[in-house]
């Protein structure tokens, strides 16, 4: 079994909250036809991006982080 540490984590757990909202993205895309309402439309694209982009944000938090923290330093 493997270890994942807080911040492997914290990506898995994103990672599955944005899956999530992609899937109700995707089941209000599929409905279209039957009920089309623009402004819930645009609120579950919307949230859907903003669960993206804080995913992106911390994966690269923790990426520089952890270069930074390396204690590789030029001088």
């Amino acid at each position: 079994m493997t270890r994942v540490d807080f911040a492997g984590l914290k990506q898995k757990l994103l990672a599955s909250i944005v899956a999530i909202s992609a899937i109700q993205v995707l089941k209000a895309f599929m409905n279209l036809d039957s009920t089309f309402d623009a402004q819930k439309m645009g609120w579950l694209v919307g949230i859907h991006i903003v669960f993206v982009v804080s995913a992106l944000i911390l994966a690269l938090s923790d990426r520089w982080g952890s270069d930074h923290g390396s204690g590789d330093s030029g001088h």
